[in-house]
C-alpha cells in the first residue's frame, strides 16, 4: 500500500458532515458485525464481548514460566446432555495432567476450569499454577470446555445449527468438570482423598466461582481471576466497562483519551465523500480500501476493539498475544496523542501511528487489515452462540464519561441479530437466576481477583462479601495478570496478590485435611 502519512485531506471534505442513521446507532456499542462461516450471516456482538473471547483464541502468546511445562493429554467420555435421559450420545472431552510435583501424602489438585479456547493455550498461559505446584504438592489438571479445542460433541457438525449447539451452556460445562473430577478420584491411586481447588481466568474464572457455588462438595475453594460475574442485567451500569478503558488511556498520557474521543467525528467528516474515503484508506494504510458507510462503521468498530484489547493486555512487560506488544503498550500509544488541537488529517495520521503499535510493533505488516475474516474460528463461533443465549452482557457508551461514540444497549436489536444467525433468542436474566447475581453470601472459599486496569473489573467482585468470599484488587494489573507466570517486571502489587492467593489456598488445604482426620 503506497499511502503517504503526510497526505493532505481531499478537497470537498466538509466539517460537520455525515452522521450514522440514529436507528442504526441505537442499541449498538459500535456493535461489531461478526462474520461467520455461514455466508452473509452476521450477529451484532459488542466489541467488549468480542475482545473477551479473542484473547483466548490466539495460539501464539505464551506466558512462559521458569518451569518447563510437561503434561500428558487424556480424554474422558462425557454425556452430550447431562440433564436429560432420552439420549445416550457421548463425546470425548480433552484434559491435560501435569503431576511432576504431586504428592499423594498431603498433596492437592489444582483444576483449571477451561473456557472459550484451546486448553493447551490455557495450560501454556497459566504460569501461576506451574509456579505454585511444588509448594502446594499439586497435580495440575486443565479441563477443556465443551465445543472448544478438540472437545467437540458433534465433531465437524458441532456448529452446524442451534440443534447441535443446544448443549453449549455453562451448566453442561460445569457438569463435565464434576464428572471429570469424579473420574480422576476413582482412577488415579492417591487422588481420592485429596482437596481440589478450581482455578480460572476471565470466563474460566466465572466458571471456577460458579463451580464452587454449585459443586461445593467437589472443590474446597476457587480462585476466580478477572471474572465479571456481575456483568449481567443491571447488576452494574452498562457503561462501566468502556469507562475503565477510557480511564486507562487518560492515566497513560495527557490528552490521550480526548484525542481518541475526537477521532470518531474526524473519521465521519473525512468519510463524507469518495475522495475522503480514498484518503482515509491511504492514510491508515488499509489493506482493503473503504468504499461505503458500512466499511467506515467496520473501521470504527475495529479501532474501538483495538483500544479495548490494549486495555486488557496493558502488561508491564513485552508480550505476544494476538500481536507482539511493547511493555505498557497504552503509554506507547498515548505518545501519539499529546495534542488534541490538530486538524482531522493530522489526528488520523496519529491514529495510524497508534494502531501501528498494536498491529505492527514488529514492523512486518505492509498494511492494516480490518477484515473480519482474520478472526474467524470455531472458537469465535462458540462464543458468539454463548453470547446469544446465556452470556448476555449489556454494554453502552455516552461519549462523555468514555472516549467512544454514544450508543445505548438495545436488547431487542441484539436479540433479533441472534435470531437471524442461530434461530435462538437470549435469556438475559438466566445467569442471575442460576448463579445468584449479587446474592451469593451463603457461599464460601472463593477468591475474586481483579486488576484495576482491566475493564472487566467493572463487572467483577472488588470488595469482600464475607471473610471467605474475598476480593483482591491489583493496582497496575491488567486482565488476569496474577494467573500469568512470575516475571522480573511484575509490579509488586501482583506479587503480593499471588502470595495472598497461595495463603488462602494453603488454608483451604489445611482445613480439608483437618476435617478428614476428624472424620476418622
Amino acid at each position: 500500500m503506497g499511502g503517504s502519512w503526510g497526505n493532505a485531506p481531499p478537497t470537498g471534505v466538509q466539517p460537520g458532515g455525515w452522521k450514522e442513521p440514529r436507528a442504526r446507532a441505537m442499541g449498538r456499542l459500535s456493535l461489531l458485525f461478526l462474520a461467520f462461516l455461514t455466508p452473509g450471516a452476521a450477529i451484532p456482538v459488542p466489541p467488549a464481548l468480542r475482545a473477551f473471547s479473542k484473547l483466548h483464541l490466539s495460539t501464539s502468546f505464551t506466558s512462559h514460566s521458569a518451569i518447563a511445562m510437561k503434561f500428558t493429554t487424556h480424554y474422558i467420555e462425557q454425556k452430550v446432555d447431562h440433564f436429560g435421559f432420552n439420549t445416550d450420545k457421548t463425546f470425548k472431552q480433552r484434559y491435560l495432567i501435569a503431576d511432576e510435583h504431586w504428592r499423594k501424602d498431603g498433596g492437592s489438585i489444582l483444576f483449571y476450569t477451561g473456557n472459550e479456547g484451546d486448553i493447551i493455550w490455557f495450560c501454556n498461559n497459566t504460569g501461576f499454577m506451574w509456579d505454585v505446584a511444588e509448594e502446594l504438592k499439586a497435580m495440575l489438571v486443565f479441563a477443556e470446555h465443551r465445543y472448544y479445542g478438540k472437545s467437540l460433541p458433534f465433531g465437524v457438525n458441532s456448529f452446524k445449527d442451534s440443534r447441535h449447539l443446544n448443549f453449549l451452556t455453562s451448566e453442561q460445562a460445569l457438569a463435565d468438570f464434576a464428572e471429570l473430577i469424579q473420574h480422576l478420584k476413582t482412577t488415579i491411586p492417591g487422588a481420592k482423598n485429596q482437596p481440589v481447588i478450581a482455578i480460572g481466568g476471565s470466563y474460566g474464572g466465572m466458571l471456577a466461582a460458579w463451580f464452587r457455588m454449585k459443586f461445593p462438595h467437589m472443590v474446597v475453594g476457587a480462585l476466580a481471576a478477572s471474572a465479571p460475574i456481575w456483568q449481567f442485567e443491571d447488576l452494574v451500569p452498562c457503561g462501566v466497562f468502556m469507562e475503565i478503558v477510557t480511564t486507562d488511556f487518560r492515566k497513560s498520557g495527557p490528552n490521550c483519551s480526548e484525542c481518541i474521543r475526537s477521532s470518531w467525528d474526524a473519521i465521519n467528516r473525512l468519510a463524507r465523500t469518495g475522495p475522503g474515503l480514498h484518503w482515509l484508506s491511504e492514510a491508515l494504510h488499509l489493506c482493503t480500501p473503504l468504499t461505503n458507510y458500512q466499511d467506515v462503521q467496520r473501521l470504527k468498530d475495529w479501532i474501538a476493539e483495538t483500544w479495548i484489547n490494549l486495555a486488557m493486555v496493558d502488561y508491564p512487560y513485552e508480550s505476544n498475544f494476538l500481536q507482539p506488544l511493547p511493555a505498557w503498550p497504552i503509554k506507547v500509544v498515548c505518545q501519539y496523542f499529546k495534542n488534541p488541537d490538530v486538524s482531522d488529517a493530522q489526528l488520523l495520521q496519529n491514529i495510524f501511528q497508534a494502531l501501528n503499535v498494536y498491529y505492527n510493533y514488529s514492523g512486518q505488516s505492509r498494511c492494516l487489515n480490518i477484515s473480519e475474516t482474520s478472526t474467524r474460528s470455531l472458537g469465535s463461533l462458540g462464543w458468539s452462540y454463548q453470547a446469544c443465549t446465556e452470556m448476555v452482557m449489556p454494554f453502552c457508551t455516552n461519549g462523555v464519561d468514555d472516549m467512544f461514540e454514544p450508543s445505548s444497549w438495545d436488547l431487542q436489536e441484539f436479540s433479533d441479530g441472534c435470531f437471524r444467525q442461530w434461530g435462538v433468542r437470549p435469556r438475559p436474566s438466566w445467569i442471575t437466576a442460576m448463579y445468584g447475581g449479587k446474592n451469593i453470601s451463603s457461599h464460601t472459599n472463593i477468591i475474586f481477583s481483579n486488576g484495576d486496569l482491566d475493564p472487566w473489573s467493572g463487572g467483577g467482585v472488588t470488595k469482600d462479601i464475607t471473610d471467605t468470599l474475598v476480593a483482591i484488587t491489583i493496582p497496575d494489573g491488567a486482565h488476569h495478570l496474577d494467573l500469568r507466570a512470575n516475571n522480573a517486571f511484575d509490579p509488586k502489587t501482583v506479587l503480593l496478590a499471588r502470595s495472598l492467593e497461595v495463603k488462602y489456598m494453603k488454608q483451604w488445604i489445611t482445613d480439608f485435611y483437618a476435617s478428614l482426620r476428624g472424620k476418622h
